[in-house]
């Protein structure tokens, strides 16, 4: 008898094969489908083939069918579109006052899913880590955190962050840019001297600051119970700024302030005293004097 009808049904599509003569097989040409057979129960879409003749009698054969023909009648599915990754923490640009920094990201694919074992972070120049990264199962994939177990040392670091899917396509690699800054800045208050005694109200505060990691710094200067105000700090580091001291004690706070938030205060004490002192009486002993004989001059004097 001669065969009928040869179709193969692939994830609930059917195809009808057609007899080609030089090959002397059944072909057909379809479409795979759309997501990849990783996640699939075995890994593998299952192919069914029915042969009928036209006498009407019919074979099957599928992936449960013994031997090279039930191996055959697997088919395996890739699909071609990595993995996304996405850095959380901390963003290029990043100043931290942390020298162990706990570092996020998230890395997802919506098909194969993410092979967890090829998730892997670099800092510097250093080897891929891969142990010691705390990866959370979220939608299509995990939100992972590594912190280092090494300080990092005051400075610019760059972190890199890998990942592939469960059918090996590798993501586009992340990165990341950030400092440590863990040293407050350098603050000089060069004026006014600490202890400082003067008739003259007006005061210039002088000074330097600098942060080795995290320039350029900013300023503020506070006289006695008044608000603290912005001063400008040049690109040499040096600022200045004009106050005018009330009668006594006054108290100068000067605070320097780097791009990580760390800070530095400089406390100066002046005294304005602009009362002159008052003479209240004055001797001269003995007076009348002798022509060159010693004399003492006493004189009183209080000052406020």
């Amino acid at each position: 008898m001669a065969v009928n009808t040869v179709k193969a049904t692939i994830n609930g599509q059917q195809v009808t094969l057609t007899y080609n003569a030089t090959s002397k097989k059944y072909e057909g040409t379809t479409t795979a489908p759309a997501k990849s057979s990783f996640n699939q129960a075995n890994k593998y879409y299952p192919v069914t083939v029915v042969a009928t003749d036209v006498a009407g009698n019919s074979v099957t054969v599928n992936d449960q069918t013994s031997g090279a023909i039930g191996t055959a009648c697997r088919l395996t599915v890739k699909e071609k579109v990595a993995p996304v990754i996405a850095i959380t923490s901390p963003g290029t640009g990043a100043i931290l006052t942390d020298s162990k920094p706990t570092i996020t990201w998230t890395v997802t694919d919506n098909d194969s899913g993410v092979n967890s074992g090829t998730i892997g972070i670099t800092i510097d120049s250093g080897s891929k880590i891969t142990s010691g990264i705390t990866k959370t199962a979220i939608t299509g994939g995990y939100s992972c955190s590594y912190t280092p177990t090494t300080a990092l040392s005051d400075g610019s670091h760059t972190i890199k962050v890998d990942a592939s899917d469960n059918d090996g396509n590798a993501g586009t690699q992340k990165s990341a840019t950030f400092k440590i800054d863990t040293v407050p800045p350098t603050l000089n208050v060069t004026a006014p001297a600490n202890g400082l005694v003067t008739k003259t109200p007006a005061c210039t505060v002088t000074g330097t600051t600098n942060d080795t990691t995290s320039s350029p710094c900013t300023a503020t200067v506070k006289l006695n119970s008044g608000a603290a105000q912005a001063v400008t700090v040049n690109s040499d580091g040096s600022f200045s700024k004009a106050l005018t001291l009330v009668e006594g004690s006054n108290t100068i706070v000067v605070v320097s302030t780097d791009a990580a938030g760390k800070s530095s205060t400089v406390t100066r004490t002046v005294t304005l005293d602009t009362v002159a002192p008052v003479i209240t009486a004055v001797e001269l002993i003995p007076n009348p004097a002798d022509a060159g004989a010693t004399y003492t001059i006493k004189v009183t004097v209080t000052d406020a």
